[in-house]
C-alpha cells in the first residue's frame, strides 16, 4: 500500500480555512471550516469513497455543516495524522477508536446498525480448507496474514488465540508472519494461497463470500472473537456541543426521514444507534490481555 494519506474532498466547494497549516484547530462551526472525518482503509479507497460520501452529503443538507473526508492509507495513520491532517473527527474501528480516546480525547457519538440489527462485529481466524490446518499446533511453521497492528479483527483477536494455545511469541512460531494491509487483503491472500492461515473482520468475511463463492467454498474459518462495536464516528471533545448533537440527531433520526433511508440502503445500515466508551470494554479487555497500553503502544506495523 502507499504511504501517506489519500486526500479524497467530499465538499462541494472549497472551504476558507481548511488548508490552513500550523494553527491550532478550533470548532468546525466557529471557524467557518468544513468538518474534517477521516476514513480508514476497511474497504479500498473507491468502495469507501462510493459508501460515505452519500453520508456526507446528507449530513451537510441536514445540519448545514460541511463534512470533508480523509480517507486514510492504513489503519494506524488515524492516530499519526489526526494533528497534521487537521481531522475534527473519524469512522473509528474498536481498536483505533480505543486509542484514539486514549491519546487524544475523542468523544463516540453513534454507529451504525445493519439490516439485521445488528451493531457489532467480531473477527475471525480462517485457513483454506485444503490446507489441513485445524489447530494452533498444526499452524508451526506457516504464514500468518494480519490485517493491521491498530486492529481489533485483524491483530487483537490473533493474539488472544494464539496466548489461549500457548504460543508466546508468534514472530519465531511461524515462518512468516506479516501485516496484509486490509480485511479483504488478508481474506484474498490465504485464499490465493500466499498465507497459510489469515485473520479478518467477519462483516468483510462476510460480504466477500456474499460476493465470491470460492470463500465459502475453499475457505474455513477456525476461531472468533467475542463481538465488538461497529465503526462509529467519533469527534474531538473540544468540538462545540452544538456540531456534536447536531451531528448525532441527524445520524440517529436518519431512518425516520425518507431522504436518509435512501442513504442508509446505500450505506448497508437500517440505522445509527447513539454509542458510547462502555461499549468498548471488550477491545479494552482484548488490550488487557495482551498487556497492550493504549498511551504507548506502538502500533505501526513492522
Amino acid at each position: 500500500m502507499k504511504t501517506g494519506w489519500i486526500v479524497v474532498g467530499l465538499c462541494l466547494a472549497l472551504v476558507v480555512g481548511c488548508s490552513d497549516k500550523g494553527k491550532s484547530q478550533s470548532a468546525p462551526q466557529a471557524s467557518g471550516r468544513a468538518l474534517v472525518v477521516g476514513l480508514i482503509p476497511e474497504r479500498n479507497i473507491f468502495k469507501q469513497i462510493e459508501r460515505y460520501q452519500p453520508l456526507a452529503n446528507y449530513l451537510r443538507a441536514k445540519t448545514g455543516i460541511e463534512v470533508k473526508i480523509k480517507v486514510l492509507s492504513r489503519y494506524g495513520n488515524i492516530i499519526d495524522n489526526f494533528k497534521s491532517a487537521e481531522l475534527d473527527g473519524a469512522f473509528f474501528g474498536s481498536f483505533t477508536y480505543a486509542l484514539a480516546h486514549a491519546r487524544l480525547g475523542l468523544s463516540v457519538l453513534a454507529r451504525p446498525e445493519d439490516a439485521n440489527g445488528v451493531s457489532t462485529y467480531y473477527g475471525v481466524i480462517f485457513v483454506r480448507k485444503d490446507s489441513r490446518i485445524r489447530t494452533a499446533n498444526d499452524m508451526k511453521g506457516k504464514r500468518f496474514a494480519f490485517v493491521d497492528k491498530a486492529t481489533t479483527a485483524g491483530y487483537l483477536l490473533p493474539l488472544e488465540y494464539f496466548r489461549n494455545n500457548g504460543i508466546a511469541e508468534y514472530k519465531s512460531y511461524f515462518r512468516e508472519a506479516y501485516f496484509a494491509g486490509t480485511h479483504e487483503d488478508a481474506i484474498y491472500d490465504v485464499l490465493n494461497r500466499k498465507a497459510d492461515v489469515g485473520a479478518a473482520k467477519n462483516t468483510v468475511y462476510q460480504r466477500l463470500a456474499n460476493a465470491d463463492g470460492r470463500i465459502t467454498r475453499d475457505l474455513l474459518i477456525l476461531a472468533r472473537s467475542p463481538e465488538v462495536p461497529e465503526n462509529g464516528l467519533a469527534v474531538r471533545g473540544d468540538i462545540e456541543d452544538s456540531v456534536k448533537n447536531a451531528l448525532m440527531t441527524a445520524l440517529i433520526d436518519m431512518d425516520k426521514d425518507p431522504a436518509g433511508r435512501e442513504v442508509l440502503e446505500a450505506f448497508g445500515a437500517r440505522r445509527f444507534i447513539a454509542t458510547n466508551d462502555g461499549d468498548y470494554q471488550p477491545v479494552l479487555d482484548y488490550a488487557r490481555d495482551a498487556r497492550i497500553d493504549l498511551v504507548s503502544y506502538d502500533y505501526r506495523n513492522e
